[in-house]
């Protein structure tokens, strides 16, 4: 067995009580290549973000570091700026050969909302040793936007694996020739395949969004409720670029219309630090079947969750802003995104996140 394990053997999992939960796991929370997380019944408000460290606990470190806690189940505004640490009602019991690494779902992302797992005896957030016996914690830091939250609300995935998953270059560009992952003649290949921004867009100026600086909150709960001007200013280009302020959030799109073929995942990552003062949030996977024809997509567009640091930048029409990391599945999964499960992103191109209304 070597690969990311796919939607049935975590159902084993679940089955062989690998997975754990205080409340039962539910079908809509198996992803293709992932397991959705649950936040539990209280949030604990933290001074600081923290890593566990090696031979502690993430209740011996709220010791120190929580303000005050909330109890979730009514509904509670977590708020901007504010950092929380939230026990997940999934906990794990991972065999010795099996780890695993989290990340936030794709419209938690869209949302800014900053979302990272941290485990006992935790040294790097979002990962999980092989073997781990313990508890799941999830650290919400809202970027942009209060929310409104609840037990039972899914900001997370996690996606277990055994042995090295991740296609090499020659690999990449071999399974590109087989099946072509991005549309158009030219595939950028460099310790994964390279992605750009689009700044000139087939039609009009519109290229993208910018969250506004001051903002009601958005409950969670709420898909297509919100209006898109009362949280977000349009961006427009009419030369093929724009221009980045410091410690703005931005929506945009690649360039590149991508395909994630059933028996590979993909993960987003950043390209490169030096290519400029900004950072392309990586805010989820990309599961199989993401862009694939037979699933509806014909390639699909990545969002770029793009947030510029201490200078203002000039990004500019097919710079290249990031890249997606391919893994192999060690099964094909018995459902792929997009053709058996509901998908909001099939397909897609500039969009902001379910919450807002199209």
């Amino acid at each position: 067995m070597t690969g990311v394990l796919s939607s049935q053997q975590i159902r084993r999992m679940i089955a062989e009580q690998e997975i754990t939960a205080c409340a039962p796991v539910t079908s809509e929370q198996v992803q293709p290549a992932s397991l959705d997380l649950r936040l539990g019944q209280v949030a604990y408000r933290v001074r600081a973000s923290f890593l566990t460290g090696s031979g502690r606990s993430v209740a011996e470190r709220l010791a120190e570091f929580e303000m005050h806690r909330i109890d979730l189940e009514p509904g509670a505004v977590l708020e901007k700026g504010c950092v929380y640490v939230v026990p997940l009602m999934e906990s794990l019991a991972l065999p010795d050969e099996v780890q695993a690494v989290a990340n936030a779902k794709s419209s938690t992302g869209r949302l800014d909302l900053l979302t990272r797992v941290i485990t006992d005896g935790g040294v790097e957030f979002d990962r999980v040793a092989p073997g781990y016996h313990g508890p799941l914690y999830a650290e919400v830091c809202p970027r942009s936007f209060s929310v409104l939250v609840r037990p039972g609300m899914r900001l997370n995935q996690i996606r277990f694996r055994v042995g090295q998953a991740v296609l090499s270059d020659a690999a990449l560009r071999a399974l590109h020739a087989e099946t072509p992952l991005v549309d158009g003649d030219h595939a950028v290949i460099d310790e994964g395949l390279g992605f750009s921004v689009d700044l000139r867009p087939s039609s009009g100026t519109l290229v993208g969004y910018r969250a506004k600086p001051h903002t009601g909150i958005i409950d969670l709960d709420r898909t297509g409720h919100y209006a898109p001007q009362h949280y977000w200013e349009n961006v427009h280009a009419d030369d093929g670029h724009i221009i980045l302020d410091p410690g703005a959030f931005y929506i945009l799109v690649s360039r590149e219309a991508v395909h994630i073929p059933p028996r590979y995942a993909a993960e987003m990552a950043p390209y490169v630090a030096m290519v400029g003062e900004f950072r392309v949030h990586y805010a989820g996977f990309f599961d199989p079947g993401f862009g694939h024809a037979a699933a509806g997509g014909a390639g699909s567009r990545g969002v770029l969750e793009v947030r510029c640091h201490e200078a203002p930048f000039v990004l500019e029409h097919g710079q290249i802003v990031g890249r997606l990391v391919y893994e192999c599945m060690d099964q094909v999964p018995d459902q792929i995104y997009g053709a058996d499960i509901a998908s909001n992103y099939q397909g897609q191109g500039l969009k902001l996140s379910k919450h807002f209304k199209t």
